[in-house]
């Protein structure tokens, strides 16, 4: 951050919501066309049922799930970027941390509603909550799944309680029509010494607490797969191997939404070089801790090459989804690594294609964790259909995946219109501490 030329005035209008201009609203149109598709979808597949959907006996699992540990994995991010950086007191991260906690809200939302659209019936999710027994793996995840959100929720209301005092007071094209919802969310903080250190206290514990149920998240999803008998899913490694993948797509979508935020409102006083510098280091740390993993999931059972393992790995490594494989792998690891290692890769440009990659790439990661392992169960195919041996999503599946992440973009486009994206108030007291 520039050292101390800002007045309190001026990052108070630097920062505050802007309205949006022709490419905002452009961008907000595309979204809600998308979603509205997706939606569409949606409607048919629950008027004409799962037949709708490519997924069949075998492969009960698809693009659905993909998406979910998608979304899960890059909710990850609020626990890193929020609770690691304040605990330990890294004051640079301060422009950073509502970026990361509106991408795990948003995210965190829409995982939880691409399962219902996996179950097929929405009122299934109720039998859920009645009928359900604590000894299912996927019990575990609606409990875990539902902390972390209300976890991270609060995470990123908080901490905006001072920013939406401060708005309250603002006049402009960009906060007159929410004044009614500030004052709603926040009309009852005074900025009093007791408050703030009640807020602190919470902020600190809600930080502690969401270590190891973000961690719980992460592992008690890679249980859904590793309890189930299926080659390549019959690993210890899961837990540790998820977890490393879901800090390194999380890193990924906050450098993305970084330079974005950046370009878009004309932050480049408060998202600097060296913000991207110090992010792409952790994101080279992640993504070489996750091809430990991937090398450690592959290599053992490569290895011993148990029949049943070796149709599924034959085919990720050289048959039909080995172009996927090697594009999720160099797409996503190997590149960016490539890329961020070199301090010139560190600048705004290099680390944005890069944070794109890894994005692109955990995506189909997940994808690739799915659909495989479930076109090779441990009893051969006999006497099915030819469809039953080979999986491609359809429209209806494409367009609700499609208007999921849309949606989740949706969101967090909503939230930078309506609420400010760097703390105002925190960068405020930083500057004033740095100045004296």
């Amino acid at each position: 951050m520039e050292k101390l030329t800002l007045s309190p005035e001026k990052i108070t209008a630097d920062l505050v919501p802007q309205a949006f201009g022709k490419r905002g609203m452009i961008w907000t149109g595309c979204l809600l066309v998308l979603c509205a598709i997706g939606l569409f979808a949606y409607i048919r597949q629950v008027t004409k049922g799962l037949v709708v959907t490519n997924m069949r006996d075998y492969v009960s699992w698809g693009i659905y799930i993909s998406n979910f540990v998608f979304f899960v994995a890059i909710s990850l991010v609020g626990s890193l970027i929020t609770a690691v950086f304040r605990l330990a007191d890294v004051h640079w991260s301060t422009p950073l941390t509502r970026i990361a906690e509106i991408i795990a809200v948003s995210a965190i939302v829409f995982a939880s509603l691409i399962i219902i659209v996996d179950m097929g019936r929405p009122e299934r999710f109720y039998f859920l909550l009645i009928f359900g027994r604590i000894q299912s793996p996927i019990m575990w995840d609606v409990i875990v799944i539902s902390t972390y959100f209300v976890i991270s929720l609060l995470l990123l209301y908080l901490p905006l309680l001072p920013d939406i005092k401060i708005l309250l007071e603002q006049k402009g094209v960009g906060v007159d029509r929410f004044q009614k919802l500030y004052r709603f969310l926040g009309s009852f903080w005074k900025g009093l010494d007791i408050q703030e250190k009640m807020n602190n206290k919470a902020v600190t514990l809600l930080c502690v607490t969401i270590i190891p149920v973000a961690f719980s998240i992460h592992t008690v999803t890679s249980w859904l797969f590793a309890t189930t008998y299926r080659p390549g899913w019959d690993s210890t490694n899961f837990g540790a191997y998820f977890i490393s993948g879901a800090f390194l797509v999380g890193a990924g979508g906050v450098v993305v939404a970084m330079y974005v935020f950046r370009h878009v409102y004309k932050l480049e006083k408060y998202i600097t070089e060296m913000h991207f510098d110090r992010m792409g280091k952790i994101v080279v740390m992640l993504a070489l801790l996750y091809l430990y993993f991937n090398v450690n999931e592959y290599l053992v059972p490569a290895f011993k090459m148990k029949t049943s393992e070796e149709a599924h790995l034959m085919q990720l490594f050289t048959g039909e989804y080995a172009p996927m494989f090697w594009f999720a792998i160099f797409t996503g690891m190997l590149i960016p690594i490539a890329i961020m290692i070199f301090k010139k890769g560190r600048k705004p440009l290099p680390m944005f294609v890069a944070g794109i990659m890894v994005v692109v790439g955990a995506w189909f990661k997940r994808y690739l964790i799915v659909t495989p392992t479930l076109l090779h169960p441990f009893l051969p195919m006999h006497n099915v259909p030819a469809s039953y041996h080979h999986y491609f999503p359809s429209w209806e599946e494409w367009a609700i995946a499609i208007g999921s992440l849309a949606g989740a973009m949706l969101v967090i486009t909503f939230f930078a219109r309506i609420l400010p994206i760097i703390p105002i108030h925190e960068t405020i007291i930083e500057q004033h501490e740095t100045a004296e």
